[in-house]
């Protein structure tokens, strides 16, 4: 055990960028996540609905999990160039339904002409979705080349948007078993793994680096410019910052160097930030809680806040228990509990845990003719008022 001392290394840069990169991926994630769902029913598109889990499905994500982790820890080095192919193409599909939005608002608000080029799966194509597309898979290609640790975040943190926007849940009762499964599993691979396979399978598994797809095929053809090809790569499944923040430019560095968060660290809370914002809008009377472009406030959005700000809270008590004990630490073991805590410790005091813990929502006729009332302006109520007297 360290001294309490040490605790100041949670100032460092790294640490501080850390921290505040993953409370802005969870927080961007959920905004996402939420704006995609309204686009989706305003379009009435069925063809990229999300995936509502349901209470065998939360059950089974550990189990596959632990699969998944085995898997990697037995033959990680067998399966990892297609590993990376797999996460190649599923990078640039979630680059860009992160980046759509913003292509779409600056098209608007600057009037740029978009014409249609062709239809693919019975959707329209435009000349600016394919430069969007382009320079997607143009972020993948450098990843690919370079291997960064800038590229390497930015495409974890997209595919954390993307995985938060297509993956659902309809309630608290099935966000604690799934939590509570993943809050079990995290801490088993962590703390208990290496009594039973000789290696800590989680942290072999999170900084383990695969021969680089690119490279080998470079050298197998011997490809000019080889040596602008790094010869391994680590894999977007997590964020990473070097410990020395100001000179973490070079990309082949030992992973010792590097203070590292997971992406399920983000994207299971995300997840009930994402239902609890779902919840909070369905059942605010403010319809100016969300602003033009889907940020809460903090008026109407009371179970988001205290579950993001126990996001905060967890966040660091598990980095300040890395430091003290000086070992990887399962950051769900802090995260789970100061998120979910809150949010059933404060609907349980204002009496709406049964709303939240079933997933009751009022009638959806209800809620279309109050938002219809909200959009009104004044003088449109006054009129109504008006005739309501006559």
């Amino acid at each position: 055990m360290e001294p309490l001392w040490k605790l100041a290394y949670l100032l460092e840069p790294a640490s501080v960028t850390l921290i505040l990169t993953a409370i802005a991926v969870t927080f961007g994630s959920v905004i996402r996540a939420f704006n995609y769902g309204k686009e989706m029913e305003r379009n009435h598109d069925s063809s990229e609905e999300s995936i509502i889990l349901d209470r065998s499905k939360a059950l089974m994500i550990p189990v596959l999990c632990s699969c998944g982790l085995l898997l990697m820890f037995y033959v990680f080095t067998s399966i990892s160039q297609l590993l990376i192919a797999f996460i190649a193409i599923a990078s640039a599909s979630s680059l860009y339904l992160w980046l759509s939005p913003y292509t779409a608002y600056m098209r608007s608000q600057f009037g740029l002409a978009d014409p249609f080029l062709s239809r693919c799966c019975s959707k329209s194509f435009t000349r600016i979705q394919g430069f969007l597309l382009l320079l997607c898979s143009g972020i993948v290609v450098a990843w690919l080349i370079s291997g960064h640790w800038m590229l390497n975040n930015l495409l974890g943190i997209s595919l954390c948007i993307s995985f938060v926007s297509h993956i659902r849940l309809p309630n608290i009762k099935i966000c604690a078993m799934l939590l509570g499964g993943l809050f079990v599993y995290d801490i088993f691979w962590v703390y208990y793994s290496e009594r039973l396979f000789g290696a800590n399978v989680m942290v072999y598994v999170v900084t383990q680096q695969s021969a680089n797809l690119v490279h080998t095929v470079a050298n197998k053809f011997s490809l000019p410019g080889m040596q602008l090809f790094t010869k391994k790569l680590g894999l977007p499944y997590k964020i990473v910052f070097p410990r020395n923040l100001w000179r973490g430019v070079v990309p082949e560095i030992n992973a010792a160097d590097y203070i590292m968060l997971g992406l399920g660290d983000m994207v299971v809370p995300s997840m009930l930030l994402a239902l609890v914002l779902s919840f909070d809008h369905r059942w605010s009377k403010d319809s100016s809680s969300l602003n033009p472009i889907g940020i809460p406030s903090c008026k109407g959005h009371k179970y988001f806040w205290y579950a993001l700000s126990g996001y905060a809270i967890g966040l660091v008590a598990a980095l300040g228990a890395g430091i003290l004990t000086h070992s990887p630490q399962p950051a769900l073991l802090y995260l789970v509990p100061s998120t979910l805590g809150p949010v059933i410790v404060n609907s349980w005091m204002r009496k709406e845990l049964t709303e939240l813990w079933e997933g009751t929502t009022p009638n959806m006729r209800e809620l279309e003719i109050t938002e219809l009332w909200e959009r009104t302006t004044p003088n449109m109520r006054e009129r109504h008022s008006r005739l309501m007297d006559v």
